[in-house]
């Protein structure tokens, strides 16, 4: 049996109120590829903090990829846009949302394990500094266009 030293203890009661004031939510969600064949592909969302404590998404894990990342479309100085992948995670400020979206912040799925096909979902884990996991399914969306809503539900 584990006990827990009075520091320990002490430290956990200060971080149960940040933990449990923080509320997530995630909507709009959608993934795509670029068809059967494709080895990548990437997911978009909108997270809103309706908490008081602020949070970051600092990394997603899931089993439709080896890999995913958070990344960015950056402009150099040349005006030559690269995708990047972001290493501090994405802030999300008590009170703020944030869109992950075409052409912006977005998740990047590396390596493909399955065909994202159209009507699929797949199940995606966030990973945030403070509220820790949280577990969501993204439906895949081969056909919507950059900022078109989806025509059925939240799409998240």
């Amino acid at each position: 049996m584990h006990r827990l030293t009075p520091l320990a203890l002490v430290a956990a009661l200060f971080a149960l109120p940040a933990l449990a004031d923080g509320t997530l939510i995630v909507s709009d969600a959608y993934a795509r590829s670029t068809g059967p064949q494709a080895i990548s592909g990437a997911a978009f969302l909108m997270l809103e903090n309706t908490g008081t404590v602020d949070d970051r998404l600092i990394a997603i894990r899931t089993e439709a990829a080896k890999r995913a990342e958070i990344h960015a479309h950056l402009m150099d100085a040349n005006g030559v846009i690269r995708m990047v992948q972001v290493e501090d995670g994405i802030a999300l400020p008590a009170g703020a949302k944030h869109v992950l979206e075409r052409g912006g912040d977005h998740i990047m799925l590396m390596g493909l394990t399955v065909p994202l096909e159209q009507g699929m979902t797949i199940p995606v884990t966030l990973i945030f500094e403070t509220a820790g996991e949280v577990a969501v399914e993204i439906p895949v969306d081969l056909a919507r266009k950059p900022g078109q809503m989806p025509t059925q539900g939240s799409g998240g």
